[in-house]
């Protein structure tokens, strides 16, 4: 936990680890509904929902959630022009604390739902559950990786351990990743 806050994140990778093909858009192969619903059910039970300039949620109710968007367009925090309950937030001239003061929040649950910079960022403040789905069946060579190298690596290499895989559907795995006590 950051202060009051527990972090969780959301993705879905290729068996290769990535999120994005080529170039850089989720392809429809990596499109589940029983993740879309894993997720959205996550995003239900959040506080704030975190991505970065180029993510987002899609989803019908996406504009009433409470929500921070990673730039460096601006200083610190500012206004979303696009998004009444959004704050556009640059980590260098805000912690995550001020960027949540800022939505009226001093404790909850933050979900990231990414990009690759915004779950890297996570990685290193600390996460407390990475739920990462996994399309075994897929690969998408040359596409946009999660963190760079192997996804299941750098979890472990941040402090977390693997909670048991479970299968969501045909070829769609999910592996909740925990904070070690």
């Amino acid at each position: 936990m950051i202060g009051a806050f527990r972090i969780e994140a959301y993705v879905i990778v290729s068996a290769d680890g990535m999120i994005a093909d080529a170039s850089g858009v989720q392809p429809t192969s990596l499109q589940f509904e029983a993740d879309a619903r894993q997720f959205e059910s996550g995003l239900d039970r959040a506080d704030v929902i975190v991505n970065g300039r180029h993510s987002a949620e899609g989803r019908p109710n996406s504009t009433s959630r409470r929500r921070l968007v990673l730039t460096h367009e601006v200083d610190s925090l500012a206004p979303d022009p696009g998004a009444p309950n959004a704050r556009l937030w640059n980590p260098a001239g805000a912690s995550l604390e001020e960027a949540c003061a800022a939505l009226g929040l001093n404790s909850g649950t933050i979900a990231v739902i990414g990009g690759p910079q915004v779950y890297i960022l996570f990685l290193k403040l600390g996460y407390d559950c990475f739920h990462l789905s996994r399309a075994v069946k897929v690969r998408l060579p040359g596409g946009l990786p999660l963190f760079g190298g192997d996804p299941d690596a750098a979890l472990a290499a941040a402090g977390l351990k693997p909670r048991p895989t479970r299968w969501l559907a045909d070829g769609l795995s999910l592996t909740d990743w925990v904070r070690a006590e």
